[in-house]
């Protein structure tokens, strides 16, 4: 296997996982229960801890470049914070 064809094929897993993440994610955000939900937290504080060791060993192996990883990583937590601001701020006009 090549170094491009390596590199392709860990993007793709990477992304697959990263895919996996979004879609815990955004299941939450139609459920808004996240603020009464501490195990949502902790569940995708080890998906998102898991998916770093994968980008960190990805890239000690030198298939992807740090850049990459970086950049897949804060997609999924702008994605998460995301989520964290509309399920407040849904919350704070219902008590409005």
């Amino acid at each position: 296997m090549t170094n491009e064809n390596e590199h392709q094929l860990a993007l793709s897993v990477l992304n697959n996982e990263a895919n996996k993440i979004r879609t815990l994610i955004n299941s939450q955000r139609n459920h808004l229960c996240i603020s009464q939900c501490k195990a949502f937290e902790e569940v995708v504080d080890t998906q998102m801890y898991g998916f770093s060791r994968q980008i960190d060993f990805a890239t000690k192996m030198n298939i992807l470049k740090p850049e990459e990883g970086q950049l897949i990583l804060a997609d999924l937590e702008r994605e998460l914070n995301k989520v964290y601001v509309d399920v407040y701020e849904t919350q704070k006009e219902m008590q409005e």
